[in-house]
């Protein structure tokens, strides 16, 4: 599948009409097909004179179908003001980026399609009734459907309203983000061995590929490009990763040995978007969820709690991210390298994770506390060497600005207990850290990061 190819589904698939579309002509046609059995006439009397079945004239059926196609449109615009109401919120308090998971939610395109559906569905059958002086057609089972389909409308309303009040709570959307990052993570480690890039001087002769188009990258078809590169007999290296920007006239990719039509190969496998955020950006979905935690930490909203909430859904992800290898970005094609793609690294994604919450969380004791406890979990569950040297400098860093920022000595001694059960669990591991000697009280009062800046001349 091409990059162009994947990108226009994924539009499809998140854009907000499709589903009320679907549902408004699925109403249309399900009209004429019923409208179509009352006109053959093959219902037979008992059936229509059945309590069960409408049995009334024309005049009560135009009635009818008129208050049922009244009352829901009515109802539709309801729900569309209260959806833009929610989204209103949904930016001031968690940042506009995420207004992208409302448009996406399924249960209030279901529930407009529902509305709007039985609304088309009851004016085709509408214009199909005639009274005696017109001809007498009354059909009975398209009737009997619409009033099938106006209790299925109440019970809908009912579940929007309950929908609503537990998608705005803040909580639901940090859930929701965090699927998204589970789902991304998924989608892209892996239990096996990962090929290991070219060092610097396999591309010392490289060629720029320079690209004319502005925007982010939103797709990458890596398997066509790498099957291009072999059969040229080349090796591309791209400098941009999903969800970078592409400025125009710079360098995209370069080339080990220059072919002809590379921009062009380049460019049927990549596609740009005015915006980040496609499937399989890991990091673009952590960054939404660390946006979520610096904005509770503003002055103007100050919900700790929520930043809490974040790490402890950041420390979840690191956690199954555990015994894992992401992706090096290698393909091979019979054993050469054919094309090499930039991936986010462990070390960048925990940046990404924990900077800007550390940053702004400075002097609040609670959120630097979680973020240790968050840190101690990640630590016990992993075992590789080079990850765990990470998640100790971060650590440091927490506590390096706990002791720069929190002047409260109490609140400062709380934080430190946390980063000395951090560095008991590095040494010991969890159940270790539990009988392991306390630190004592001069190694709290510096970090390692501290005792070096200070060791500087």
């Amino acid at each position: 599948m091409t990059a162009q190819l994947r990108k226009f589904l994924n539009q499809l698939g998140d854009t907000f009409w499709l589903v009320p579309g679907v549902m408004v002509l699925g109403g249309i046609l399900l009209a004429l097909g019923l409208l179509a059995v009352d006109r053959q006439d093959i219902l037979p009397t008992w059936l229509i004179e059945n309590n069960w079945l409408y049995n009334g004239g024309g005049t009560g059926a135009r009635t009818l179908l008129g208050a049922i196609a009244s009352s829901t449109i009515g109802v539709a615009g309801t729900v569309f003001s209260i959806t833009i109401a929610a989204l209103s919120l949904a930016a001031g308090q968690m940042g506009p980026r995420l207004l992208r998971n409302f448009t996406q939610d399924r249960g209030v395109q279901l529930t407009l399609g529902v509305y709007l559906g039985t609304f088309s569905y009851a004016l085709m059958v509408l214009r199909s009734v005639r009274t005696q002086e017109e001809g007498a057609f009354t059909p009975h089972l398209a009737l009997s459907v619409g009033i099938i389909f106006a209790f299925i409308c109440v019970a809908i309303l009912v579940y929007f309203v309950s929908h609503m009040a537990n998608r705005i709570n803040v909580d639901t959307v940090v859930e929701l983000v965090s699927d998204d990052i589970r789902w991304a993570m998924d989608r892209l480690v892996t239990d096996q061995a990962q090929a290991t890039a070219p060092d610097a001087s396999f591309w010392a002769n490289a060629t720029p590929i320079v690209d004319a188009r502005r925007g982010y990258l939103q797709q990458l078809s890596e398997e066509e490009l790498a099957g291009w590169a072999a059969e040229q007999g080349t090796a591309i290296r791209l400098l941009v990763r999903r969800g970078d920007y592409v400025f125009p006239g710079a360098p995209i990719a370069v080339m080990t040995v220059q072919v002809p039509d590379a921009e062009a190969a380049v460019r049927r496998a990549t596609a740009l978007g005015l915006t980040r955020g496609s499937a399989g950006d890991a990091e673009y979905a952590v960054r939404q969820l660390v946006e979520v935690a610096v904005r509770a930490l503003s002055p103007g909203i100050n919900d700790p709690h929520t930043a809490m909430s974040v790490l402890d859904r950041l420390g979840a992800a690191l956690c199954e991210l555990a015994g894992k290898n992401l992706p090096s970005g290698v393909t091979l094609h019979e054993e050469q390298v054919a094309l090499v793609v930039p991936n986010f690294t462990y070390e960048s994604l925990v940046d990404v994770m924990f900077n800007m919450i550390r940053q702004n969380a400075a002097g609040s004791t609670a959120v630097l506390i979680r973020m240790l406890d968050v840190l101690t979990a990640v630590v016990a569950c992993e075992a590789d060497v080079p990850r765990r040297a990470v998640l100790m400098r971060h650590a440091n860093l927490v506590w390096t600005d706990a002791q720069r920022t929190i002047l409260n000595l109490s609140d400062r001694d709380d934080v430190g207990q946390r980063f000395a059960l951090f560095m008991r669990t590095m040494a010991h591991g969890a159940l270790g850290a539990i009988n392991a000697r306390p630190l004592s009280q001069p190694a709290l009062q510096e970090s390692p990061a501290t005792s070096h800046n200070r060791a500087a001349p």
